[in-house]
């Protein structure tokens, strides 16, 4: 199959950040150019030749994206190609506190923020759920490299054995293996999620200056895909993983502030990350023979994710700020080798051995149907292809002994199967005659094993081997003699006799030496017998078949509608169905409420008087404020115009002003005055406004509690709940919220139910998410309860051998 991607896939996340360093920091409009500039450092003087300017090119640029486009940007279709047959690699790299954790898991409180493997499960499962001419089989396993020793994080899950020995990276046929690794099957989103967080609490992580909870280790989820086809006639079947990798980040001792345990930490982390640069470096040289993968235990586990048979992407977590420029430019550079790496995935095709069983067989039964309708139009008698019973293969061998011994001239010819029993029963009659030769000779002669010293020496005390060690008639090339001819008083007998019996048993003695050859019946007999035993496991296999749609078509069912039956769950009795709240809301209005009502339209319309007058004075004002301007600018021109022409003064020092100017000023007077009276007045009516406004609120307020409490006490709460409720207590049972008056009665379980319905109708995917995070969190309370429970003192000769294997909590009862 032709290769899916020519080399690693390149994505860039730039951290959020209030401070990005647009001065030294350019992206492209193309979103896949980023250059860097650095300002010279003057101290170097005029001649500074050390380089400023980078450039790189890269398949994408996230920057300030959401966790779904990284996801449909950078892991999509390598989830999908999985599913198809391809392997997949998505990998994290960059410094601590960069982001990558964040990308590849995500919190897990937020749904919304959830990461790449999350999404990828939900993915997963949501194709196999398409693909329903494929039956996949999930299962997870996940892997943490600390201090360059290997984890497994699900060895905490109660039904992982214990190893017995350390786990250890083997070069195995398909490709890496990490021995002693557990697998879990998943048969839904839910369960791979409670696999994910389980392993997600057992991560080693730390804390330091650029990061609170820094990730001190390298961990590899993978999602190991085999898909079979539902199709009984195709044999084929493909094997396939997603390998999710979040690499711990490259620290700078001097900016992070490490000591201790820390220190030791990031001291691992730089030396793995190193010789993970140096494999990238010559794997980039098409050159070069040598990779050098066991380095380190991070190079030998990714060995088939760097490159080859492998879809790889890359996501380079850098910050966007200008004092992290430096680790910024190191992790770009890497990211740069890496898309360099050659890429050939191809899918590699299995066979399942059983359904190339039932294929043969299939195709063996047509055979035979061709074979009787060729009998039938050839007008041959009938003819059985069907394996010869004990009385049919007696027959033959009757039929070969008669022709050996010439009382018949042929052996008629039927079939295929007859020819190959006949010959088997040719090869058993001779193998009888030579038992017979054999037995005859050892009759008459003694036999003497050579390589037996203990029979030779007692061979040689008896004079049947002379010094040397021969044999009278030894045959040549064998390992045994055929001993010393007795004494025999005829000594005439002609040496052509002795040669020609001599010859007669070297010739029988090599005949024997051949009977450890399996003849072609024979092998056609257990053949036989294997095609017989198979028949069950044939009907075994289509049962299971059977069994696994009936269960995956009830997963689909539930998948589907959850809630459609809960039993032990009854629905809360009510006197009729409620009516929709607005038609209720008007008939409340009419009737019981009309009082309320009446009140809340009174003041509703004294409000709107009140507004309208606000607003009628408010453009008044405004009028008036006009004017006022307007006046001012006269007199001012005015003014101008008499300082221009020269200014008349009276004996008492006034200016004297025409009657045009003087009017002028008494309206501004009066103006000013008018608009300081319906100033106030305006103060007033917006206080009134307020009050009146205020009223209608606590109206409307009252009016909407009545008719709540109203319709919850008509149509909602049953009458029993109501007189429960007032023979407790005087608050009145409609004023309760009615889910909180609902779930007095409930336990914490149809609690959870409940809130799963909630969370199902507003998103529904996010079910199996909260499912598995609670499921999480009850471990870790459990987990924690116990570990603080006091440990119990017990009196010698309580326990007897039957409870020594029980729990805790049953010695406490005791």
């Amino acid at each position: 199959m032709a290769a899916a991607d020519s080399a690693v896939q390149v994505f860039v996340r730039f951290r959020p950040t209030a401070s990005f360093a647009q001065d030294f920091i350019n992206l492209g409009e193309d979103n896949k150019t980023i250059d860097i500039h650095l300002k010279k450092d003057e101290k170097f003087g005029v001649v500074n030749n050390k380089r400023s300017d980078w450039s790189f090119k890269v398949d994408g640029i996230l920057h300030d994206v959401t966790q779904e486009n990284v996801y449909s940007v950078a892991a999509k279709s390598v989830v999908s190609k999985a599913l198809d047959g391809y392997n997949g690699t998505i990998m994290c790299y960059g410094q601590t506190g960069a982001g990558k954790t964040f990308t590849t898991t995500g919190p897990m409180e937020k749904y919304q923020q959830r990461g790449i493997i999350p999404r990828a499960l939900q993915q997963v499962f949501k194709e196999i759920e398409e693909r329903t001419d494929q039956s996949v089989i999930v299962r997870i396993s996940y892997l943490e490299i600390y201090n360059e020793a290997l984890f497994d994080l699900l060895a905490t899950l109660p039904d992982v054995p214990t190893p017995d020995t350390q786990m250890s990276i083997v070069d195995a046929a398909p490709g890496v293996h990490v021995k002693g690794l557990s697998m879990h099957l998943a048969g839904n989103e839910e369960q791979a999620l409670n696999l994910l967080f389980e392993g997600e609490t057992n991560r080693i992580i730390g804390s330091h200056i650029l990061n609170k909870h820094s990730s001190r280790s390298h961990c590899i989820f993978t999602i190991h895909l085999e898909s079979h086809s539902r199709t009984l006639s195709d044999a084929k079947y493909t094997m396939s993983k997603i390998n999710l990798v979040d690499l711990a980040g490259s620290e700078r001792l001097g900016k992070t502030g490490s000591e201790g345990q820390v220190l030791r930490e990031a001291t691992y982390i730089n030396k793995s990350l190193t010789f993970l640069e140096q494999a990238i470096i010559a794997l980039t040289d098409r050159k070069r023979d040598h990779i050098p993968f066991r380095q380190s235990k991070l190079t030998h586990a990714l060995k088939d994710s760097l490159g080859g048979n492998c879809s790889t992407v890359l996501v380079a977590n850098v910050y966007g700020e200008a004092i992290q420029i430096d680790e910024t430019l190191s992790t770009l550079r890497f990211a740069c080798r890496m898309k360099c790496i050659p890429v050939e995935s191809v899918v590699i095709e299995h066979y399942d051995p059983l359904r190339v069983v039932k294929i043969l067989q299939k195709e063996i039964e047509h055979l035979k149907r061709e074979l009787a309708v060729h009998d039938t139009l050839a007008n041959r008698s009938p003819i059985t292809y069907e394996p010869f019973t004990e009385n049919q293969i007696t027959e033959i061998n009757s039929q070969v002994r008669r022709y050996l011994n010439g009382t018949l001239d042929e052996i008629e010819i039927l079939n295929l199967r007859q020819i190959q029993e006949v010959f088997s029963q040719f090869r058993r009659i001779l193998r009888l005659q030579e038992q017979e030769v054999e037995t005859r000779l050892k009759q008459k002669y003694i036999f003497i094993d050579k390589t037996d010293s203990a029979a030779v020496s007692a061979a040689q005390k008896t004079g049947l081997l002379d010094a040397d060690g021969h044999l009278v008639g030894e045959v040549d090339g064998q390992s045994f003699g055929i001993g010393v001819a007795p004494f025999s008083p005829k000594t005439n007998t002609s040496l052509s006799g002795r040669k020609a019996k001599r010859r007669k048993s070297k010739d029988a003695s090599s005949v024997s030496r051949k009977e450890g050859i399996i003849s072609p019946g024979i092998s056609q007999d257990q053949e036989l017998v294997s095609a017989t035993k198979l028949a069950p496991l044939t009907a075994s296999m289509k049962e299971l078949e059977g069994r696994d749609g009936i269960a995956r078509e009830q997963d689909t069912r539930a998948a589907d509608n959850p809630y459609s039956e809960q039993p032990g769950k009854e629905e809360i009795g009510r006197p009729s169905t409620p009516p929709a709240k607005p038609a209720a809301f008007e008939e409340f209005k009419a009737e019981k409420g009309s009082e309320l009502n009446k009140i809340f339209r009174e003041n509703k319309s004294i409000l709107s008087d009140r507004k309208k007058k606000l607003k009628e004075i408010t453009q008044r004002i405004n009028m008036i404020k006009q004017e006022i301007d307007v006046t001012s600018q006269e007199l001012n021109v005015m003014k101008l115009e008499r300082e221009k022409e020269g200014e008349y003064i009276s004996d008492d020092g006034h200016v004297i002003i025409d009657e045009k100017e003087f009017m002028l000023i008494i309206r501004l007077k009066d103006l000013k005055k008018q608009y300081r009276a319906d100033y106030e007045e305006l103060q007033d009516l917006k206080a009134e406004v307020q009050y009146c406004q205020k009223l209608v609120d606590q109206c409307r307020q009252r009016l909407l509690t009545e008719f709540e409490a109203w319709y919850n006490e008509s149509f909602i709460i049953s009458e029993d709940m109501q007189n429960s409720m007032k023979e407790v207590g005087s608050i009145r049972p409609g004023l309760i919220p009615a889910d909180k008056l609902l779930s007095l009665g409930e336990d914490e379980q149809e609690k959870y139910d409940k809130l799963q319905k909630e969370l199902l109708m507003e998103v529904p995917g996010a079910l199996p998410f909260y499912s598995a995070k609670n499921r999480s969190q009850q471990k870790h309370y459990y987990s924690r309860a116990v570990s603080r429970l006091p440990p119990v003192k017990k009196k010698p000769g309580l326990l007897n051998s039957t409870m020594k294997n029980k729990s805790p909590f049953l010695t406490m009862a005791m």
